[in-house]
């Protein structure tokens, strides 16, 4: 790996201070710039300038250019780039969280875990893996075609485009179609949903364009100068790398440019409409990753030590991690009778004990604040949400979901007025109890801090109301395997039939931080990225057919047979053309030897 640096943001130092608005937006009355600012206190980090169609041209032609060279690098190059980028990364972890945190109001933890983890994984497992991935691959041939030798390649495809990510949650379907150019994109991971594309991407052979949420953009241009300054500290091109932000009715320009060979799109099922109605224009291929109500099915095997001691910590951080907003994380806990039972006062206690504020120090207007607020960053367990645009939807639901039998078991249900930080985005870590599978909180994605909790009769009721939602992204299970068979039984049941991308075992969302493919059904989207199915997914996929060496000195290849040929066979008839052919699928392919001869005999006699 080859050092090099990044300057770090003005606003990740110590003792900046930045002006805290008063009406904490990205837009600007009366200007098209983007206004940047920490949603975990409401400071003014800055603007940017959004791009034009013109400048998503100019972005396209770049990449396009510099592509043609890197296209004919060898994977050893590709993996120096790899490695020089994770240095950096590991040897930048905490100035890479802290800029995270400014631009999203997540924790530290939630930085350090949901951004770096997940990424160095993606960059080791693709040093250690990728090649092995694309590495042409042999097929078997037949019986006809014996002397042939077929294989598969995977090459670089040219330009391709993330759209990272693009959600809107408070306007329902059909309003999103009438109201397009009012959507706002959210990204609650901007570094790890920026550097995930890149680095498949680039080692790939291909360039790529990142499209930015417009509520992350302070950071995106940090993030993106680690890819690039890597590149060009082994001697490449940066411009393989492209960056930029756009409104909503900029995007479209982008979603349909005949320069993009591919778009990488992760976001929510309505604007996944839009851009895969834009991206057909061009018949450009997307892969579409929508989020989930991903459940959680808690059987009653569990323990009493293992459901208090492993299964509700691993239920509260996939509920609360970022604030909710995950697209993997735990919407639902579908608990069996007992299990049920035992988790109400368990959760309750944990989610009434959670600690909401800002993870990074921030100036204070008084002593007593100052005094107050020293360390009050080092000692909180969730952060702000990223836009309070979903806050009135979110409220209405839970207020929709106690009208019609729920209990309000833990938090407000409610936006909630931090003191120390009134003009961040914050909302109350909430518990619903008595959710049944009719009310529209129970089928409706809420990237919030709500864990709802709902009662199965037993694990053939948790599969029904697992699959009772459009969504089917990811899973979790929690039971006890080693207790007996018929748990083991339970549990292999659920595995089999809930209707999911991903599931992981007694535990959450393990399946992102081992290299497997990552992706959903249904509502959930299609094709997958990370691991070898998602290479090879943004890869030109090529089939190549030719003679065998040991053929070709031979003498040995395709032949039409006389019989058959169009010149010389004018004058046969065509019976005995039929007759060959027969002989012909009955030599290839009938499951008899005896059969076969007689295919053998009646080509001899036809031809």
């Amino acid at each position: 790996p080859v050092d090099y640096a990044v300057p770090l943001p003005e606003q990740c130092k110590p003792g900046w201070s930045g002006r805290i608005l008063d009406n904490p937006s990205i837009k600007i009355p009366g200007s098209s710039a983007i206004q940047c600012y920490n949603p975990a206190t409401g400071q003014l980090l800055g603007q940017v300038n959004p791009a034009t169609p013109d400048g998503i041209d100019r972005a396209v032609a770049r990449a396009a250019e510099a592509q043609k060279e890197w296209a004919t690098t060898t994977f050893r190059q590709r993996r120096k780039v790899l490695r020089t980028m994770l240095k950096f990364i590991l040897d930048n972890q905490e100035d890479i969280a802290t800029v995270a945190c400014l631009d999203s109001g997540k924790t530290k933890v939630d930085a350090m875990l949901g951004e770096i983890l997940v990424t160095l994984e993606k960059l080791k497992w693709t040093i250690q893996h990728g090649e092995k991935a694309l590495r042409p691959e042999r097929r078997p041939t037949n019986f006809l075609m014996m002397y042939k030798h077929n294989e598969v390649r995977w090459e670089p495809l040219g330009v391709l485009a993330a759209c990272v990510s693009w959600k809107y949650a408070s306007i329902p379907f059909p309003d999103c179609i009438r109201r397009r150019n009012e959507l706002i994109s959210t990204n609650s991971y901007p570094f790890h949903n920026a550097l995930s594309p890149m680095i498949s991407t680039l080692f790939t052979g291909s360039a790529i364009l990142i499209k930015s949420s417009e509520q992350t953009t302070f950071s995106a241009t940090y993030f993106t100068s680690i890819a690039r300054n890597a590149l060009s500290a082994c001697g490449h091109s940066p411009n393989l790398v492209q960056s930029l932000v756009c409104w909503p009715q900029t995007a479209n320009h982008l979603t349909s440019h005949p320069g993009i060979s591919h778009i990488t799109f992760i976001g929510s099922r309505p604007i996944a409409h839009i851009v895969c109605a834009s991206a057909a224009k061009a018949l450009i291929p997307v892969c579409v990753e929508l989020g989930g109500k991903d459940p959680a099915v808690v059987l009653d095997s569990v323990s009493d030590y293992d459901l208090k001691h492993k299964v509700v910590p691993i239920l509260m951080k996939g509920i609360f991690t970022s604030s909710g907003q995950n697209c993997i994380g735990i919407e639902r806990i579908i608990a069996c009778p007992r299990s049920y039972d035992r988790l109400i006062p368990l959760l309750e206690k944990q989610i009434r004990g959670l600690r909401l504020g800002s993870a990074l120090p921030s100036p204070s207007h008084s002593q007593k604040e100052q005094n107050t607020t020293s360390t009050e960053h080092e000692n909180i367990d969730i952060g702000a949400m990223i836009s309070p645009a979903s806050f009135p939807h979110l409220a209405s639901l839970i207020s929709s979901a106690i009208s019609s039998g729920a209990t309000l078991q833990a938090g407000t249900g409610q936006p909630y007025p931090n003191p120390l930080h009134p003009q961040g985005h914050y909302f109350s870590p909430t518990l619903l109890t008595g959710i049944t599978k009719d009310m529209p909180i129970a089928t409706t994605e809420l990237f919030a801090p709500v864990a709802l909790l709902m009662r199965a009769s037993n694990t053939e009721n948790a599969i029904e109301i697992a699959n009772s939602t459009p969504y089917a992204l990811g899973a979790s299970i929690f039971g006890n395997p080693s207790s007996s068979s018929s748990n083991k039984s339970d549990m292999e049941k659920c595995v089999r039939e809930i209707k999911a991308g991903m599931i992981s075992i007694n535990d959450f969302g393990a399946y992102y931080a081992v290299g497997l493919p990552f992706g959903g059904r249904g509502g959930s989207g299609y094709g997958r990225f990370g691991g070898q199915e998602g290479l090879r997914g943004i890869c030109n996929l090529k089939s190549v057919c030719r003679d065998r060496g040991v053929a070709r000195w031979m003498g040995v290849g395709t032949r039409i047979p006389p019989v058959l040929d169009f010149l010389n066979g004018r004058e046969v008839e065509g019976r005995r053309k039929l007759a060959f052919l027969r002989g012909m699928m009955e030599l290839g392919y009938a499951e008899g030897l005896g059969r076969r001869v007689r295919g053998l005999w009646e080509m001899g006699r036809s031809a």
